[in-house]
C-alpha cells in the first residue's frame, strides 16, 4: 500500500523548489513551484536506473497513477521498459507524427550516419512530445514548444533541424492524404537565429608549415598522433577518419575505400594514398592492425576514438577553436588545391561533395580517378615541402 493519500496530494503545498512525495515502488509525486502535480515512476534497467512520466494530477487521480506503475514494473518483468512501451504505443496510431515520421524515413536512402542523426532527432527531441499526436491535429504552438525544449539545451542548430525534419513528415502527410498543411511553416522566425560559421582552418601555407612541426612533435597517444598526421594527407570528414577500419583499406594498391553507409553522400568514396599516407598507415598497422578500428578508443577496443580526439589534441597543440578544427583540414586542402591550379572538378570530387548532375557524377567518378591520384601525392608532396620550410624559418 502506497503513502500517499488524496487527502495528503492536496493538502501538499508548492515550495520555491521541487517536492517530491513518495508513494512507493518508485512512484513519485512531483510538486513544482508552479503548483503542477505530476507523477514520476523511477524505475531500474540492468545497471541503470531511469524515470517515466505517468501524467498529471488529477487528470491521473492516485489510483490510476498506482494502476500505471503496476504495469509498468509487469512489463520491466518481461524485459520492456515504460519508455519502449509508450513508444509502442503511439506508433501503433497510423495517422499519429511518430507513425508517419518513421514511415517516411523508411523512404529515405540516408547513408547510415545521416538516418542515426535523423532517428536521435525523432526519437530523442520530437516523439516524446509530438509523437502521440495526430499530424492533422498538430498545432505551430505545440511544434514549437518542442523546439523550444531543444534550444534551452543550448542546441540552436539541432532545432533548425528538428523543424526541418518536423516539415518533411508534415509534408509527406500532406502527400498520403493524412495532413491538409505543414504547420512548420507558420514557424519561420520563432526560433533563435543561428549565426553561420565555417569550420576554422590555417590557409596561410606558412602557418600550415607550423602545424605540421607541431604534429610531428605531438607527445600524446600514438593513434591520436597517427590520426594527427594522417587527417591532413586524406582530408576526409572527421567522422569518417575516426571510424575508419582496417578492412577498408588496400595499402599494396594504397587506396581507401570508404563504404556507402559512412559517407555522408551514401555513396562509396575512394581515397587515393600517398606514398607519406601510406608509411603512416604501415606504422598505425603495428599498433592497431589486429583490431577492426585504425583509431580504436582507449576504452575499448570495440569502438572508434571519440569525436573530439583530434580537435583536443589541436588545442594541446596550442590551436584554438578560432584558429584550427579536425574539419579544418579540408577547408585547409580545398583552398589550397584550388591556390595550386588543380581542377576544382577533381578537389571536390576528392572531397566527395555531392554532384546535383547524376551524368556529371557518374562520368566523373569512372574517369577521374587517375587525376585524383596525381593530386593526392602532389599535394602529399607540397605538405612535405611546408614542414621543411617552417624547419628552416625555425633553425
Amino acid at each position: 500500500m502506497g503513502l500517499l493519500t488524496d487527502a495528503k496530494i492536496k493538502a501538499a503545498k508548492p515550495h520555491e523548489t521541487l517536492r517530491k512525495l513518495r508513494d512507493g515502488e518508485g512512484l513519485f509525486l512531483y510538486v513544482m513551484p508552479s503548483g503542477s502535480r505530476l507523477w514520476r515512476l523511477r524505475y531500474g534497467h540492468g545497471r541503470s536506473e531511469s524515470m517515466v512520466s505517468l501524467g498529471k494530477y488529477p487528470d491521473v487521480p492516485l489510483r490510476r497513477a498506482r494502476e500505471k506503475a503496476g504495469e509498468a514494473r509487469k512489463g520491466l518483468a518481461d524485459g520492456v521498459t515504460p519508455a519502449e512501451t509508450k513508444r509502442a504505443a503511439r506508433a501503433t496510431r497510423a495517422d499519429s507524427f511518430e507513425a508517419v515520421a518513421r514511415e517516411w524515413l523508411d523512404k529515405q536512402p540516408f547513408a547510415a550516419i545521416t538516418r542515426a542523426k535523423a532517428e536521435w532527432i525523432f526519437n530523442d527531441l520530437l516523439f516524446p512530445h509530438i509523437g502521440g499526436r495526430p499530424v492533422a491535429e498538430l498545432k505551430p504552438p505545440e511544434v514549437l514548444a518542442a523546439l523550444r525544449r531543444i534550444e534551452t539545451r543550448g542546441l540552436h542548430e539541432t532545432a533548425f533541424r528538428a523543424k526541418q525534419r518536423a516539415g518533411q513528415v508534415m509534408r509527406y502527410a500532406i502527400a498520403t492524404g493524412r495532413a491538409e498543411r505543414d504547420v512548420t511553416a507558420d514557424l519561420k522566425g520563432a526560433l533563435t537565429p543561428v549565426v553561420a560559421r565555417n569550420h576554422a582552418a590555417l590557409v596561410d601555407p606558412v602557418r600550415v608549415g607550423g602545424l605540421l612541426r607541431a604534429i610531428d612533435g605531438y607527445i600524446g597517444q600514438p593513434t591520436t598522433a597517427g590520426a594527427l598526421k594522417l587527417a591532413p594527407l586524406v582530408f576526409v570528414r572527421p567522422g569518417e577518419l575516426r571510424a575508419a577500419e582496417w578492412s577498408e583499406f588496400d595499402l599494396a594498391n594504397a587506396e581507401w575505400r570508404i563504404p556507402a553507409a559512412r559517407m555522408k553522400m551514401g555513396v562509396l568514396h575512394v581515397v587515393p594514398l600517398a606514398r607519406q599516407a601510406v608509411a603512416t598507415l604501415r606504422e598505425l598497422e603495428q599498433l592497431t592492425g589486429r583490431g577492426k578500428y585504425v583509431f580504436p578508443s582507449l576504452l575499448s577496443s570495440d569502438r572508434p576514438m571519440s569525436n573530439n580526439t583530434v580537435n583536443t589534441a589541436l588545442r594541446r597543440l596550442g590551436y584554438t577553436h578560432e584558429e584550427m578544427t579536425g574539419h579544418g583540414f579540408r577547408t585547409m586542402a580545398s583552398t589550397l588545391l584550388n591556390e595550386q591550379g588543380f581542377s576544382p572538378d577533381v578537389i571536390e570530387l576528392q572531397l566527395a561533395h555531392s554532384e546535383r548532375n547524376k551524368v556529371r557524377a557518374a562520368y566523373n567518378k569512372a574517369q577521374r580517378l587517375p587525376e585524383r591520384r596525381k593530386m593526392m601525392q602532389a599535394w602529399a608532396d607540397y605538405l612535405d615541402e611546408l614542414r621543411a620550410n617552417a624547419a628552416k624559418a625555425a633553425a
